[in-house]
């Protein structure tokens, strides 16, 4: 089994219990809105790591990191970007097999045409009434099983 967590809109925030949930992955995606370098180099620290920028990454530091990736991890063809509403082509067409954004700030899980949608939330500063959350995807014989966790939830904040 390969457990890949996704993550986004940290805006400069890498919690503990996102580090805690993110600890025995084998890879991490992040969605942008990473918010800070060093965020990128404390999640490379824990796993390898895929990123793409958000809207907020317009500092320096950001301009080698792409707006938009596609990955292939666990056998499994990716497409990460931001902002979903931006998404440009069919992903079923385009052979994709999950989609992975942030922007919202809402955890989402939605299969439509045989592509997998997660957006695994907001991990950073809670934003509105929002749960401050992560995902992940475990990966067995070709299966995906994607779940959402609030990283607060056990913390009563």
């Amino acid at each position: 089994m390969i457990r890949i967590g996704l993550i986004s809109d940290t805006h400069g925030l890498l919690r503990p219990e996102a580090q805690a949930f993110l600890h025995d992955c084998d890879q991490i995606v992040h969605a942008g809105d990473i918010g800070r370098p060093e965020i990128l180099d404390e999640l490379a620290a824990i796993a390898p790591l895929t990123a793409i920028r958000g809207n907020i990454d317009v500092a320096a530091w950001a301009a080698d990191v792409p707006e938009t990736l596609r990955v292939e991890l666990a056998g499994l063809r990716f497409l990460v970007l931001h902002d979903r509403n931006q998404l440009d082509l069919d992903p079923a067409a385009a052979g994709i097999d999950v989609v992975v954004s942030g922007h919202s700030h809402k955890p989402l899980i939605e299969e439509r045409d045989g592509v997998l949608y997660v957006n695994p939330g907001s991990a950073g500063p809670r934003r509105f009434k929002l749960p401050v959350t992560a995902a992940e995807l475990r990966v067995s014989d070709g299966a995906v099983t994607p779940r959402i966790v609030n990283l607060l939830a056990d913390h009563g904040r």
